[in-house]
């Protein structure tokens, strides 16, 4: 499917969970993200992060929940240290994927050096 496509169908999925209006809703995004094409209101800022304290705040609350989940996966998945890093590439991950292999929650595309074998960290 893709991440573009996946975030597109969570963007609308999110959008129909909290019943927002098309045509009452501004919906402020960030990077080059779209809302579907229904929401005539809606502006996408590059760094909207940096630059909207609502994409701000809603990038921190994104991240946390993220961060929670991966607390969660790590005690299905314990080999991995997902408590520690979150899934992010740092050296005891990399260590962890050579001694494991990749589980059914790393995403290929994140690891394609990795899987030629061209990351050693």
């Amino acid at each position: 499917c893709g991440i573009v496509h996946s975030t597109h169908t969570a963007l609308a999925r999110a959008l129909e969970q909290v019943c927002a209006e098309p045509n009452e809703t501004y919906v402020l995004l960030d990077g080059g993200l779209t809302a579907p094409t229904q929401f005539q209101f809606q502006e996408t800022i590059i760094k909207g992060d940096e630059k909207e304290p609502l994409i701000a705040a809603a990038s921190v609350i994104a991240k946390v929940s993220r961060d929670r989940k991966m607390i969660r996966y790590a005690q299905e998945f314990n080999q991995y240290g997902f408590e520690k890093h979150k899934g992010y590439g740092t050296k005891k991950h990399y260590i962890a994927l050579k001694k494991h292999g990749m589980c059914q929650l790393h995403r290929r595309s994140f690891l394609s050096s990795f899987l030629r074998g061209g990351v050693d960290k």
